[in-house]
């Protein structure tokens, strides 16, 4: 039997800087440009959850969609949405809010709740014209 993807797809906004603090303002700002803004700036995220796996032969689905849906909104939109990931998203203390490391946050996230037969990807959509996927 072939394994099926589903996919979620979800949006939130968020602001964040990037910034490395073992670096110099001329550093930071050399390497991060406008996106070292002191007072933040914010993107509208566009999040593509896949899960991957087995149908289920006796329901047919890889995963309940409003199961998947519910742990998306759970985790990641009330904690993301409308926030500023450097100050109100515990994960950003210390690692920069960078698109691929957002994912990579939201992976590790979504995984351990997901059964372990499982595989997940996330996409994720910092502009029409930047995205990253995790892992890859």
């Amino acid at each position: 039997m072939n394994k099926t993807a589903i996919i979620r797809c979800e949006h939130f906004n968020a602001a964040h800087r990037l910034h490395n603090n073992n670096w110099s303002e001329e550093k930071n700002l050399q390497v991060f440009g406008k996106c070292n803004n002191p007072s933040y700036h914010g993107h509208n995220y566009d999040l593509e959850v896949k899960i991957i796996g087995l149908c289920n032969p006796e329901t047919g689905y890889v995963i309940d969609t409003k199961l998947l849906s519910d742990l998306i909104k759970d985790k990641i939109l009330n904690r993301f949405d409308h926030k500023n990931l450097n100050v109100d998203v515990n994960e950003f203390e210390s690692l920069n809010p960078t698109v691929e490391n957002i994912a990579m946050v939201i992976y590790n996230i979504l995984k351990p709740e997901l059964e372990a037969s499982l595989e997940l990807k996330i996409k994720l959509y910092e502009t029409a014209r930047n995205y990253v996927e995790y892992p890859y």
